[in-house]
Parts: structure tokens; C-alpha cells; sequence
């Protein structure tokens, strides 16, 4: 047996997997040398756009905690550019996750104190406003703080999703800021087979999303990160929504590549945030999907601090629409986690107490993904 250390959470879980395993474990991107000097480099030279220019009401769109991300440095690069606005909404992208922490977004307080916060809340219909429906009939509601403004700039990072194809981009407005019910249509677009990570183009669901850009009244720029494997910051792109959130899905593509042999069994896992709920640790099922054999088993290692995230949704939004599509007929989905098994069963996981105890059986090739969200076959 073969011993390795798995992100899993706060802690790394020590495993052992049989010799034969065939071991994916990317190697950390080196970042960029100041953040600072990338992120005015980019709004300097936007793609698609015109730089930035002044505005008199502006609103600028950052993540949520669940996404760890340089908030403070985004937001600064985009205040430094506009000098200094008379009026400022910061606007926290919690998508369906409901109103957030804030002090857990590592903001500074004196910029918390001299803008406007909107934490999203996608049930709050009061704060909601509809300003189109997209092609594929996807009502585009949203918060009315992008209504308000003369200029709209979304911050965030480019890294793969599962079946936006890729994080970032015009994704901060809608599903970001839109509403639970309408966000949920949008997402029927999982089931589609080219709603995949590494996808944007001919991506039902990300060109779906992308038509908030034209529903808006204002101007709307984005000024996205670009993440390597590890998270380290590799670059950056500013500039017109759909333009840059393209030119920039191509470096982190690239940076994300990786390769290994289908599988029977396949371990998996990642560190926080990506490993704080069972929701969240849903994604590393569909970043190793692609992998698995007909009859095999995924086994996700997660701590899971956070709970399982409401079971409804994990259940049916994510496995059932998400999911499933992109699994073999036949499989099976184990969990290993600090959760009780009990909390496991509720959803569409087994729970299991170990690793070791996951692979139990298993006598066909095992493939172990140590950082399954840094990977893109």
C-alpha cells in the first residue's frame, strides 16, 4: 500500500491506496510577483472594451466566501482606476448560497464603511428587478443594485467550474446576483452534455448566463484573476464581460491540463473552501466524472465543516441535474468525512468511515486526484 496525503480540509487526511494507483497530484502554479502591478496592467489594457472611465454611480460585484479569492486587491484596482467615485455599491455575489459573512470576505473595513453593501440575498423578491429573458427563456432577474448604476464592474477569478465551463466573467451578475428561482432555470442547462468544465463556447448554460450583459442598461465591465493549479494568481484580463472572461479561460486551460488513465475507482480531494460542505465538495465528483468507468466508484474525501448545504438542493440540483448526466449508468458515490453518517445518508452519498474502507473491494485501477478542483482533462 501506497501512503498520501489528501488536502480533505483545516487538516490533511493521511491514506493509503493500493501500489497500483495511479497518483494525479498537479503542482502548484507560481503566482504572479504583486498583484497590485497585474491587476492595473489589465485594466490598462482591457480586452474588447474601452478602459475604464469615471462614472458618478458605480457598483463593483465580488464572490462570496465560499470562493477564495484577492477581493481586497480587485476592489482596489478597480477604485484606484476610477479615482474616486462619488458613489459606490460593493455587491456580494452569494448566488442561491443566501446572504453571507462579510467579515469573512477579507475586505478592509475603512472600504466596507465608505460603500454601499449589498449582501444578495436571492429570495428577497423587494430588492429584485427583471430585465429580460434570455433566448433559451431564462428570466434574467437581479438584484436592482445593477440597475442603479452607470457603470457595473465584476471582479472574480477564472478557474474551471463543472459546468459553466469556467468561474468568473459575466457569472458575478447572473447567477451571482440573480434570483433563487430564476438561477435554478439557468442551471436546468447541467444537464446538457456540453455544459462541461473547460467549455465556454457552444456551452448552453454559460451563453445562457452571458446574455445578462446585454440586458443591462448600463456599462459593464469585469476585472477577473486568473488562478493556476494551488490557487496562486497567474495573471489577469479586464475588459468587456464575454471577451475577457475568453481570452483569459485560455491561460488557465492551459495551466489546469492534465492527464491520467480512466479508472474503477477514483479518490479525490481538494482543500477548503472547495471541501467545506457536502454542496461544495459535489464539484470534485463532476471533475473526475470524466474518468470513471462504467460500475465504478468515486470517493470523495471531505471534511465538510460546513455541513452538507441544504439536502434538497444537493440532491436533486446537483446529482440528480448535475451530476448524473455525467456519470456511468452504474456507480457509486462514497464520502468520507468528519460528518455523521447518518447527515451522509440524506444525501446521495454512502458515507464511509476511511479511505481505505471506501476502496474496500475494489480489484481494478484506482486513479487518486489529490486537488480535484485543479484539474481539467
Amino acid at each position: 500500500m501506497t501512503a498520501v496525503d489528501l488536502p480533505y480540509g483545516a487538516r490533511p487526511l493521511r491514506a493509503r491506496v493500493p501500489d497500483r494507483a495511479t497518483i494525479v497530484a498537479p503542482e502548484p502554479a507560481r503566482g504572479v510577483a504583486s498583484l497590485p502591478a497585474c491587476f492595473d496592467r489589465a485594466l490598462a489594457h482591457p480586452v474588447g472594451a474601452p478602459p475604464l472611465s469615471a462614472a458618478d454611480r458605480v457598483t463593483v460585484v465580488v464572490s462570496d466566501p465560499t470562493r477564495a479569492e484577492p477581493r481586497a486587491h480587485l476592489v482596489a484596482a478597480v477604485l484606484r482606476r476610477l479615482g474616486d467615485p462619488a458613489h459606490v455599491t460593493l455587491a456580494i455575489a452569494t448566488g442561491t448560497h443566501g446572504p453571507c459573512d462579510v467579515a469573512a470576505l477579507g475586505l478592509p473595513g475603512g472600504l466596507l464603511a465608505r460603500c454601499r453593501v449589498v449582501n444578495h440575498d436571492a429570495r428577497d423578491d423587494g430588492q429584485l428587478v427583471q430585465v429580460g429573458t434570455t433566448r433559451r427563456g431564462t428570466p434574467l432577474v437581479v438584484h436592482r443594485c445593477l440597475v442603479e448604476a452607470d457603470l457595473v464592474v465584476a471582479t472574480g477569478v477564472i478557474r474551471p467550474h463543472y459546468f459553466a465551463g469556467f468561474g468568473a466573467g459575466a457569472k458575478a451578475l447572473f447567477p451571482g446576483l440573480g434570483q433563487d428561482r430564476a438561477v435554478r432555470v439557468n442551471h436546468e442547462w447541467k444537464r446538457n452534455p456540453a455544459a462541461v468544465a473547460g467549455r465556454v463556447d457552444g456551452n448552453p448554460c454559460r451563453e445562457d448566463l452571458e446574455e445578462i450583459v446585454d440586458a443591462l442598461a448600463c456599462e459593464v465591465h469585469v476585472l477577473n484573476a486568473i488562478a493556476g493549479p494551488g490557487g496562486a494568481i497567474i495573471g489577469a484580463v479586464a475588459g468587456e464581460p464575454r471577451a475577457a472572461l475568453r481570452a483569459g479561460a485560455q491561460a488557465c486551460a492551459e495551466a489546469f491540463r492534465a492527464r491520467a488513465p480512466d479508472a474503477d475507482a477514483i479518490v479525490v480531494s481538494d482543500a477548503l473552501p472547495l471541501t467545506g460542505s457536502v454542496y461544495q465538495a459535489s464539484k470534485l465528483v463532476a471533475a473526475v466524472a470524466p474518468k470513471l468507468r462504467p460500475g465504478g466508484r468515486i470517493v470523495v474525501a471531505a471534511q465538510c465543516p460546513h455541513g452538507t448545504g441544504p439536502v434538497d438542493v444537493v440532491n436533486r440540483g446537483i446529482y440528480e441535474i448535475g451530476l448524473r448526466p455525467r456519470l456511468p449508468d452504474r456507480h457509486e458515490l462514497l464520502l468520507v468525512s468528519d460528518l455523521p453518517g447518518a447527515e451522509v445518508a440524506r444525501t446521495y452519498f454512502v458515507p464511509a468511515a476511511s479511505v481505505e474502507a471506501a476502496l474496500d473491494g475494489v480489484r481494478g485501477d484506482v486513479l487518486v486526484v489529490t486537488r480535484g478542483g485543479d484539474v481539467l482533462w
